[in-house]
């Protein structure tokens, strides 16, 4: 087994035109075979190596949602939890994050799912305590969102801060460093898109989202 402490998250792949037509008509015949071995490994619990193999993926089927979920599923829940420190967890959710922030939604701005994975990943991976290093990703993000406010620099976390502004109205919270207010911010983003199933996860998302962040003010406040 690698040394995982050697070990570091997936590069983002290269999507480029160029690149995609130069595989042609293969491409699917590819993405067949790639999704045979994922499936293999990831019966063996050989993540780390899932993880390169699910890079491949979202360059073969860049407009899947399902490859771009199960990658950062992956790196999120799977590899992190290997990781021989808390921090080194950080960078395996945060590789989960910008995968599906930065790479997936700018592909598929309108995939509902894609937006669901990233508020569950708020929500849940670290505004909840079901990680053992949750206390640390907390901290991590609010230093990362503070230091973003102090340089206006909202673009970085691909947020726009009049939509931000919008839900600070609505809900009367204003702490972006705190990650359910994130998770509140992606899931309403992915509600003109959804519909069924999908929908109603978004509207759950942000009505958990909401009371738990209303419940950590008022703790603050006693």
């Amino acid at each position: 087994m690698l040394q995982l402490r050697a070990c570091r998250p997936i590069e983002r792949p290269d999507l480029s035109g160029s690149a995609l037509a130069a595989i042609g008509g293969f491409r699917s015949i590819a993405a067949e075979i790639v999704w045979f071995r994922a499936d293999r490994l990831q019966e063996e619990g050989r993540y780390v190596e899932l993880a390169q193999l699910a890079s491949t993926l979202t360059f073969l089927e860049p407009h899947t949602p399902e490859v771009w979920s199960f990658a950062a599923w992956n790196l999120a829940y799977n590899i992190s939890v290997m990781m021989p420190t808390l921090e080194d967890r950080w960078r395996w959710v945060d590789a989960a994050i910008n995968l599906l922030r930065d790479d997936g939604l700018r592909l598929n701005p309108r995939e509902a799912e894609l937006y669901r994975e990233l508020a569950w990943l708020f929500q849940v991976k670290i505004g909840a305590d079901i990680d053992s290093a949750a206390s640390i990703y907390r901290r991590i993000w609010r230093e990362r969102v503070e230091s973003v406010k102090a340089r206006n620099a909202w673009g970085e976390l691909k947020m726009n801060e009049e939509k931000m502004k919008k839900i600070e109205k609505a809900t009367g919270l204003s702490d972006w460093g705190n990650p359910l207010l994130s998770a509140i911010y992606w899931a309403g983003e992915g509600l003109p898109y959804a519909s069924g199933n999908t929908k109603v996860f978004l509207h759950e998302i942000i009505r958990q989202s909401l009371f738990a962040a209303r419940k950590a003010v008022k703790k603050e406040e006693v």
